[in-house]
């Protein structure tokens, strides 16, 4: 899955004697320290580090990988590695898609944003004025969230509720007063989008971004073409169940797709209200709990976006890089994604739109991880100043031990999100 773009790259010139992990030995045991690397290193990984990948996910169980670079505001390399399903023998190859996860969660906000810009929504007005979903409970919070809420979680709803199907969605604290990380916010808004739109979330991710930028191979929905192409999520090595873990978003769309066929409407054209009427029929031949409420079924903006590496890269190229088209974000609000957008006293890390933002050494970088089912575990690392980023895509629950080490050896920064 080799991709090289003609820009001028400045090579890597490592200030350490090696490639590898230095460890620190502490009286508590062993840290992990990252590499040395000058600051004006491209994030390429070396050609040490990559021969050695195949020993580090064989240790840690990660059956396949895929990572990408944004070098100078342009995809400048991407790689796949491993097995799709290790059951099969299933390679990764260059159109694989990994499940994104929460790394969902910006690049609709970018979509978001672009409806702002187009003045079809307003960061600091209520969601109620556009929609207001039959499950939310009726309290006076919830009148006060926002667009902006949203998109920093600073809503005071929960992740996601227990049992969706029976319990109202209701905040735990008056918005904008805490940080509360939340995909049922994402999932209103998403709800919201539609009402403006008069679209499927899909649809508007594809006609507003992902056609202009050119990611051909994403998609918050399912089809049988999307299907052929997904990794499969694995366990970690030496975990108790055998065989292949349950692939959550995978089983809900399988199930959904009979009746979208006999509807002759793709998920991908799926609406709420889509997912609503089908959730009966669909319940009524799945296996329990595969379906629970319509939300389950219906492309997610919280979670459901696949894509290869190359593609999420094309994303964080819109984000570090300078002189927008005249589709993408103003610079203004790109910005605004990138800046501190709550202040809540005493944290280590803050909150932008969309993305999560650390100070390091080398100045401020934004970043966000993702998990789906404990099996999909995903990060994306990017710096504006230096117009470059970093994607890492894994199909394994010890995708995080891997990816940590990755970020740490080609870049050079060692997060504080890592360890906290």
């Amino acid at each position: 899955m080799d991709e090289i773009t003609p820009v001028s790259l400045r090579r890597r010139r490592l200030l350490a004697t090696s490639v590898g992990f230095a460890t620190l030995a502490t009286g508590a045991g062993r840290l992990w320290a990252a590499p040395r690397c000058a600051d004006d290193a491209d994030w390429i990984p070396s050609t040490r580090s990559l021969q050695d990948l195949p020993r580090q996910m064989q240790a840690l169980g990660v059956p396949g990988i895929g990572i990408a670079v944004v070098e100078q505001g342009r995809l400048a390399w991407s790689r796949g590695f491993g097995l799709a399903n290790a059951e099969r023998g299933t390679p990764v190859g260059e159109d694989t898609l990994f499940e994104a996860a929460s790394l969902s969660k910006p690049v609709f906000a970018y979509v978001v944003l672009q409806l702002v810009d187009r003045g079809e929504l307003a960061l600091d007005k209520p969601l109620v004025a556009y929609r207001r979903p039959d499950y939310l409970a009726e309290h006076p919070w919830i009148d006060r969230i926002t667009v902006r809420d949203v998109l920093r979680h600073s809503t005071g709803l929960p992740d996601w509720r227990k049992d969706p199907a029976n319990e109202k969605l209701v905040p735990a604290v008056a918005p904008g007063t805490r940080i509360d990380y939340s995909g049922e916010a994402f999932v209103w808004l998403q709800l919201v989008v539609e009402t403006v739109t008069g679209e499927s979330l899909d649809e508007t991710a594809r006609r507003m971004l992902f056609a202009p930028a050119g990611m051909r191979d994403s998609s918050y929905a399912w089809d049988s073409g999307l299907a052929a192409r997904s990794a499969y999520g694995h366990y970690a090595p030496g975990d108790a169940h055998p065989g292949m873990p349950p692939q959550m978003l995978r089983e809900a769309f399988e199930a959904a797709l009979p009746i979208a066929t006999q509807w002759n409407k793709p998920l991908a054209a799926w609406r709420y209200a889509d997912a609503e009427r089908a959730l009966p029929l669909v319940q009524a031949h799945a296996p329990p709990g595969v379906a629970n409420w319509p939300s389950d079924i219906l492309a997610n903006a919280a979670a459901s976006l696949r894509c290869t590496a190359p593609d999420y890269a094309r994303f964080m190229a819109l984000m570090v890089h300078a002189g927008p088209a005249s589709w993408e974000l103003r610079p203004a609000t790109r910005s605004a994604m990138l800046s501190r957008q709550i202040d809540v006293p005493g944290r280590w890390t803050e909150k932008g739109l969309g993305w999560n933002l650390e100070s390091t050494a080398r100045g401020p970088v934004f970043y966000h991880s993702g998990s789906n089912g404990g099996i999909f575990k995903t990060f994306a690392l990017g710096d504006a100043a230096r117009r470059r980023a970093l994607v890492v895509l894994t199909n394994a629950a010890n995708g995080n031990l891997l990816y940590r080490r990755i970020v740490r050896a080609a870049t050079g920064l060692d997060l504080l999100a890592f360890d906290l």
